[in-house]
Parts: C-alpha cells; structure tokens; sequence
C-alpha cells in the first residue's frame, strides 16, 4: 500500500478531513455525496501515487458509491503539514478514459 494512501485513510479515519471548494463543485456535478466519498477512502484502490508532488502528497484512488457505482477520488495532505486529508476532487469515471475496471488510463 501507497504511504500516502495509508496517511489519508488514518486522517479520516481520525475525522481529520476536509473537502475542498473545487472538490464540492465536482462531487456535486456528478451526483455524489461528500458523505459517500468520504467514507469510501477506507476501502479504497490507488489508481496513482504522487508522493513527490510539489503541495504536497496526493493519491487517486478507486472508491464506490453507496449502489456500488465507481468514483475516482484524488486525496492530498498539503505539503509540510501532518493533515488534514484533502478530498482535492471527485468524478464518474468515463470509460472512453479508462479501462472497463476504471484502473488504467486508455492510450490514444
């Protein structure tokens, strides 16, 4: 398992989280709840890692909705900080984007 995935599953798990506005604005125009999203990271599948990223490490993650639709969730801790975990955004998942599984990225 990613460390960065391992960090933000923990912050949640503590209720050390937060949603970003971008991230409200996204869940909303695809129908999925904070709630959802949130509660999804504990059985999460890292799609990508980037511990390395400049503001800090993020992951994207494959998550399920409540009727067990799958969402891509992009999870951040902000850099130089211990928490909180960061529901940067959230989305559907577009097959014409991604394999049937939702874990690979086509190539054109």
């Amino acid at each position: 398992m990613s460390e960065t995935l391992r960090r933000v599953q923990t912050l949640v798990l503590r209720e050390n989280v937060r949603v970003s506005d971008h991230g409200f604005d996204e869940l909303r125009k695809d129908g999925i709840l904070p709630s959802e999203a949130i509660a999804g990271v504990v059985t999460a599948k890292l799609i990508e890692d980037y511990p390395d990223r400049a503001r800090g490490p993020s992951v994207l993650t494959l998550q399920r909705d409540a009727n067990g639709r799958p969402i891509h969730v992009v999870w951040a801790i902000p850099a130089g900080e211990a928490g909180p975990a960061v529901l940067v955004t959230a989305y559907r998942p577009d097959l014409a984007l991604w394999d049937e599984e939702f874990e690979r990225r086509k190539t054109t």
